[in-house]
C-alpha cells in the first residue's frame, strides 16, 4: 500500500479548507464579477461552486450519490459568501468527523461524481479541487494564491497518480497540464497539472 492509501488525508484537507475560507473572506465585493483562470466562472460563480464542493462531500461522507448535489449552490444571502463556505464547511466536518479517531468511512466505497472509490481517495481529490479552486479565487483577486505547501505538494502528488497527462478533455473534464513557470509554488503547480494558467 502507498501512504495515501493508509494515512488519513482529512488534515490536509482541512489545512486546504481553511486556506481557502481565507482566500474567499478576501473577496471584494467590487470583485465578484471579476474573470478568473477558471474560464468558465466569473468570481462568484467560482464561490457558488466552492460552497458546492462542501456541500457534494459532506453528501458523499453520508453515503449519498454527491453527484446529485448541483454543480453550484444557490445565491449567498447579502453576497456573504464567507458565511455560507464555514457553513458548508462546518457541515462537511461533522458528517467526516462524526466518529473522532474512526477510519471506517475513509475505508469505505463512496460513489462521487468521478466514481467510485473509497473515502480517503475521495477526500483527496476534494482536497485537490478545494485547493484549485482556491488558487483561482487568490489569483483573480490579487491574493496569496499559495497554500500551505506540505499541503499542496501532497494533493498535487496524489493527482499526478490519479490524473495522467493523458487523455485529457471529453469525459475527462481536464484541460491539457501546462508547463509550470519558474519558481511555481505547489498549489500553481497543482494548478497548472489541472490545466489551469495564470491570465
Amino acid at each position: 500500500m502507498t501512504t495515501t492509501e493508509t494515512t488519513d488525508p482529512r488534515p490536509l484537507y482541512d489545512g486546504a479548507l481553511s486556506w481557502a475560507l481565507d482566500v474567499v473572506r478576501g473577496v471584494r465585493p467590487e470583485q465578484l464579477t471579476s474573470p478568473t483562470p477558471c474560464s468558465q466562472l466569473d468570481v462568484r460563480g467560482l464561490l457558488a461552486h466552492l460552497v458546492a464542493t462542501a456541500h457534494r462531500a459532506a453528501a458523499l461522507g453520508r453515503g449519498e450519490d454527491a453527484g446529485a448535489v448541483p454543480w453550484s449552490a444557490p445565491q449567498a444571502p447579502g453576497d456573504d459568501w464567507a458565511g455560507a463556505y464555514a457553513e458548508a464547511i462546518d457541515g462537511l466536518w461533522a458528517v467526516w468527523r462524526a466518529d473522532p479517531g474512526s477510519t471506517a468511512l475513509l475505508d469505505r466505497p463512496l460513489r462521487a461524481p468521478f466514481g467510485t472509490l473509497p473515502g480517503r481517495a475521495a477526500v483527496l481529490v476534494y482536497t485537490s479541487e478545494t485547493l484549485v479552486h482556491g488558487w483561482d479565487l487568490a489569483v483573480a483577486t490579487g491574493q496569496d494564491a499559495e497554500a500551505d505547501p506540505a499541503v499542496a505538494e501532497a494533493a498535487l502528488a496524489a493527482m499526478q497518480r490519479a490524473l495522467p497527462a493523458e487523455p485529457r478533455g471529453g469525459p475527462v473534464p481536464f484541460a491539457a497540464p501546462v508547463p509550470a513557470r519558474e519558481g511555481a509554488g505547489p498549489t500553481e503547480r497543482l494548478a497548472n497539472w489541472c490545466g489551469r494558467t495564470r491570465p
